[in-house]
């Protein structure tokens, strides 16, 4: 009997999931729906999915985390080889071997679903088709289809400078998570389409965005706001690699005007590298060094900025599309 499965088209890479039934795979297609591929196609990586009642919980291997993860709970991650295990105890493990193509996801049937195995595994899948996950915003020029990349680590206004940006002619591609592959001269960038989450500060600095709110906010101060609701609003960039112009690292400006300096390269690679670099217990994972000489990459091809934001985001339109005008 044929196991239902699904693929994914990541911009030159595939991913196929086959699991027991499509429910298990909920969280790759409230991801990745739009990418979705329909008819015959080869995988570039492959990921299975079942239920089961045993788990393996003590995998050959190293040890390199052992603790809490946000929203998550506790796991541990063992390497052994390129296999690299996470294991939540009780509720499912994942097996990710990069360099082979492949993945294991293994749930106890009823458990509470962990986002954070879903995340490994698309990384793992870009990362064996040469690209990588940047925690980064990503806006196209309001004159041209060249990509800007906004880094700040959560909680210092990314999606906030993100969707000011999008109201003054600027192309929404993520306020979150973008998509680098460097193998060319420059590099290109598409982001990952998933809903964006506005703050409630977010809705006060930045009126337009009302008609797309709902009523509540989660504990966070939050809503997920789905990128159809939005494009009603803003433009949406469909989720195609373009061209970066510019690496921006946002901060929030001392005396609330807004400007534009440029950023020292190394200044720019250690900032995007803390937030998005993981160490374990044993170092860097070869995935994470192939994830740094990726920023470094980036960094050493295209101009970075330190965007200094200050009492009205918006004003930052203006400056970003007056400082790249003629760059390309």
């Amino acid at each position: 009997m044929t196991r239902p499965s699904a693929c994914y088209g990541l911009n030159g890479q595939v991913l196929g999931v086959s699991a027991d039934r499509p429910e298990l795979w909920q969280d790759f297609e409230r991801m990745l729906g739009i990418l979705r591929i329909e008819g015959p196609v080869e995988p570039g990586f492959r990921l299975d999915i079942a239920e089961t009642e045993i788990l393996d919980e003590t995998p050959d291997g190293s040890l390199v985390f052992d603790g809490e993860i946000p929203e998550d709970g506790y796991c541990r991650m063992i390497v052994d080889g390129a296999t690299v295990h996470l294991i939540f105890p009780e509720r499912q493990t994942v097996a990710i071997n990069d360099v082979e193509g492949w993945a294991q996801l293994r749930v106890r049937p009823g458990s509470k679903a962990a986002w954070t195995p879903s995340m490994l595994v698309l990384d793992a899948a870009l990362d064996a088709g040469g690209q990588h996950m940047l925690h980064t915003a990503g806006l196209t020029l309001p004159d041209n289809d060249t990509v800007v990349l906004i880094h700040a680590p959560s909680g210092t206004g990314k999606s906030t400078t993100s969707l000011a940006l999008a109201t003054q002619g600027f192309g929404l591609c993520s306020d979150d998570a973008m998509i680098l592959n460097v193998a060319s001269d420059r590099p290109t960038a598409w982001g990952l389409p998933r809903h964006a989450k506005i703050h409630e500060n977010t809705a006060r600095m930045i009126p337009e965005v009302s008609p797309c709110l709902g009523p509540s906010w989660d504990r966070n101060g939050e809503q997920a706001v789905s990128l159809e609701r939005l494009s009603e609003i803003i433009r949406i960039e469909s989720p195609a690699a373009r061209p970066v112009a510019a690496l921006l690292h946002l901060a929030r400006s001392a005396d609330r005007e807004t400007r534009l300096v440029p950023m020292a390269r190394t200044d720019a690679m250690v900032a995007l590298a803390m937030d998005n670099v993981r160490t374990g217990m044993t170092g860097l994972l070869p995935s994470q060094k192939r994830r740094l000489a990726t920023i470094g990459k980036l960094v050493s091809s295209v101009p970075t900025f330190t965007l200094e934001v200050g009492a009205r985001p918006a004003d930052a339109a203006a400056l970003i599309s007056a400082t790249l005008t003629g760059q390309d």
